[in-house]
């Protein structure tokens, strides 16, 4: 598969496609639905929940980092994750934009 030539695309195009790229994995939609139900959360709190490896578990949390959907507040030796409530918003804004303002007009 070819590279995609993102500097032909808007930024808030390449944006999109981003978040949507890294929420396209249902054990991500797991975890955003857990964390989202608790006060705070830790790792092994998320494996226990979810059913997949430690390490697993931890991989999907730096793709849900890398879009600042989450964030990790160390406390001792254990990360306390929680959801970054404004960039929730602002994502939830990007895709709602998107499909008020992506018209249907085919055939």
């Amino acid at each position: 598969m070819g590279t995609t030539k993102s500097q032909i695309f808007t930024a808030q195009q390449n944006e999109l496609a981003t978040i949507l790229k890294v929420l396209a994995n249902p054990a991500r939609i797991a975890i955003l639905q857990h964390i989202s139900c608790q006060k705070d959360c830790i790792c092994n709190d998320i494996v226990e929940e979810i059913g997949l490896a430690q390490p697993t578990i931890s991989q999907h949390l730096k793709e849900l980092k890398s879009i600042d959907l989450i964030e990790g507040e160390i406390s001792g030796k254990r990360v306390c994750y929680c959801i970054n409530q404004k960039k929730w918003q602002d994502i939830g804004a990007l895709i709602n934009n998107f499909f008020k303002t992506t018209y249907i007009n085919c055939c």
